[in-house]
């Protein structure tokens, strides 16, 4: 299925772009982090294999904009150490 991507340039600070797409195509964790602002959680790997923490919000069925993306952090690898 294709979703189309949007970022927001807050995506950007720490990680680049091709980390991000790499992370959303290998994401090991998808779910719904705050259902009031419809925000999202996905972990997945960048292209060194590092697990990145992306937040995004659904815009439309096949459509998300990105707005954070970052190392992983301890508080969201508990979510994947089970």
């Amino acid at each position: 299925m294709y979703i189309d991507v949007r970022y927001s340039k807050s995506a950007f600070k720490h990680v680049d772009k091709d980390d991000i797409k790499h992370a959303l195509l290998n994401a090991i964790y998808d779910d719904m982090l705050d259902k009031d602002k419809d925000k999202h959680l996905l972990i997945g790997f960048d292209i060194k294999l590092n697990l990145l923490e992306i937040l995004y919000n659904v815009i439309e069925d096949d459509k998300i904009r990105v707005f954070h993306a970052m190392k992983c952090s301890e508080k969201y690898l508990k979510l994947v150490n089970r």
